[in-house]
């Protein structure tokens, strides 16, 4: 083991010891059976769909135990560092609902700072520790001798990393490693693995019960090149002091990182840490064909977390979705019931969910279909502000108009239209109630009015001005709406052309239809008189007029 003043003498001299750090960072005063569990990314690019399915689960097991929901920020990686990225994080998840108790970039919080990049002297110090504990070691290898060591093992097929024969520094002289750290001579230190040889080990995992697995033989590093103006932890290392100082008693995470447990578990045992208890999630999937595979960043739009957000995805809904996805009983309940119910980790599969976005735009179609009129306009609002600034000018400027389009389609006494499964939808359902949004009407020929000749199209739609000069009620209205109809040879109504479809020259709808295109520009429209009624007079003149020429 190096002498006591070498290890201290790589290290600041004013260097907390890991007592002071336990002092600071004291346990939680929270009830029993409260679970702290954390959502800790890496500041590395866009948030993955199934880095909010983690934080929601994560968060979702914190609260229902009376706990704490943390986010961490693991920025130790300088080279793979996105600016922006951290920040983002907050943005994202406050968007979604799924703020954390405490954590991010801002650091709320008495366990932080929750910047990995911010808490060096927090990992130097249990460095140093291992160092004087013989639990760790300095090692000189530069990048060349450990690429000939990796071609070596890949040739003989032997496990990749520093080990055996391929670990030199592991049994370097404490004298020749002091007399190399005061040449000045760059070095990382590495963890002294307790097995050259390792066998299985077993653990508990919250989802997969009992895992067995080779257990880690790898002496991993601890600390960057002392090269570095501020040397940083390795991820492996950062996270288990984190995890401890953090008070996080579970660790929710992606199954990828599964295979690593057993060298943090060693770390945890090395540190002298009661280690959390661990949850991996499965990866999220696509089909393609026959098959499943996993959801890609690169192939698959819908991997980015902001594709949710741009397509105006009800945040409630998104978070229904996701518990779905983590416990299938509650995708087929109304959004309020699973948002309120508990995420069962027993409840959760060792194998990946499908994401299913058909079935995501059912669950939000319904929830948005469940929002009285003066909610739903003001998340609409909300989204559009952000995302469709055009959309929400007008919105803002016809506040009326806009409810009393939204209550069109929410008719008193019947079910709301189903017609919305995300906000970026509105300006196609419902655009036509603003004449900023509507553009000229579709003029005669349009394929829109079922192949029925120009000439008719514009004598239906010129007729219908004259007819509902000064008519006020519904009853009245489709009254003329059918006088119309039959003026121009089609039946009265469904019962009439269904008895003698050869007396007349076409179903009622057909004349209907061509008031409904010439005033939504759509073949589906909620009730017309409704509609009417909200544009007004003086709109419907100019739209049929502007059809009839």
């Amino acid at each position: 083991m190096l002498d006591l003043s070498v290890i201290n003498a790589m290290f600041p001299p004013d260097l907390p010891e890991p007592a002071d750090w336990e002092r600071l960072f004291a346990p939680r005063a929270l009830p029993r059976g409260a679970e702290v569990t954390r959502f800790a990314p890496s500041p590395t690019g866009h948030l993955h769909i199934g880095g909010l399915y983690t934080a929601a689960v994560s968060r979702a097991l914190a609260h229902q135990s009376g706990g704490t929901h943390v986010l961490r920020v693991e920025d130790t990686d300088r080279s793979r560092r996105v600016a922006g990225a951290a920040e983002e994080f907050s943005r994202l998840l406050g968007a979604f609902g799924l703020a954390p108790d405490e954590g991010g970039v801002t650091g709320d919080g008495a366990w932080g700072p929750y910047l990995q990049s911010e808490r060096r002297d927090v990992y130097l110090s249990h460095v140093r520790e291992l160092l004087r504990r013989d639990r760790a070691y300095p090692c000189f290898c530069d990048r060349d001798l450990l690429a000939r060591s990796g071609e070596e093992q890949r040739a003989g097929r032997s496990p990749l990393g520093y080990y055996g024969r391929w670990a030199p520094c592991r049994t370097l002289g404490p004298a020749e490693a002091a007399r190399r750290i005061g040449a000045g001579e760059p070095y990382v230190v590495r963890f002294r693995c307790p097995y050259e040889f390792p066998g299985r080990v077993r653990f508990s995992d919250r989802i997969r019960s009992s895992v067995t697995m080779q257990d880690n033989g790898n002496d991993i590093v601890l600390l960057k090149s002392s090269q570095e103006e501020l040397p940083l932890p390795t991820y492996h290392f950062a996270h288990v002091v984190d995890d401890h100082l953090m008070r996080v008693s579970l660790v929710v995470r992606g199954e990828e990182w599964l295979s690593s447990t057993p060298v943090h578990l060693q770390l945890h045992t090395a540190l002298g840490f009661e280690p959390p208890s661990y949850a991996h999630l499965a990866p999220l999937m696509k089909a393609e064909g026959p098959s499943r595979r996993k959801l890609s960043k690169r192939k698959d739009p819908e991997a980015s977390v902001d594709y949710y957000l741009t397509a105006g995805y009800p945040p409630a809904a998104v978070q229904h979705y996701l518990r779905g996805l983590a416990n299938i009983r509650l995708m087929d309940v109304p959004t309020a019931e699973a948002l309120a119910a508990p995420v069962r980790l027993d409840g959760m599969r060792p194998s990946g969910p499908l994401l299913d976005l058909p079935k995501l735009h059912s669950l939000s179609r319904e929830f948005i279909a469940s929002l009285a009129p003066e909610e739903l306009y003001a998340q609409l609002l909300a989204w559009a502000e952000e995302y469709d600034p055009e959309l929400a000018s007008v919105l803002a400027r016809h506040r009326d108009l806009a409810l009393a389009a939204v209550a069109a389609g929410r008719p008193a006494g019947a079910p709301a239209r189903k017609d919305l499964d995300r906000w970026s939808c509105f300006r196609d359902r419902y655009g036509f109630f603003f004449a900023e949004l509507f553009g000229p009407a579709p003029a005669p020929g349009d394929d829109r009015y079922g192949g029925l000749p120009g000439d008719l199209v514009r004598a239906v739609a010129a007729g219908f001005v004259r007819e509902t000069e000064g008519v006020t009620t519904p009853e009245e209205w489709y009254g003329r709406l059918r006088a119309l109809t039959v003026l121009h040879g089609h039946a009265p109504d469904t019962a009439a052309w269904r008895r003698e479809p050869e007396r007349w020259a076409g179903p009622p709808r057909a004349i209907a239809q061509v008031i409904r295109v010439a005033l939504t520009g759509c073949t589906r429209s909620p009730d017309l008189f409704t509609v009417a009624a909200a544009l007004g007079r003086d709109e419907v003149v100019r739209r049929l007029t502007a059809v009839a020429g």
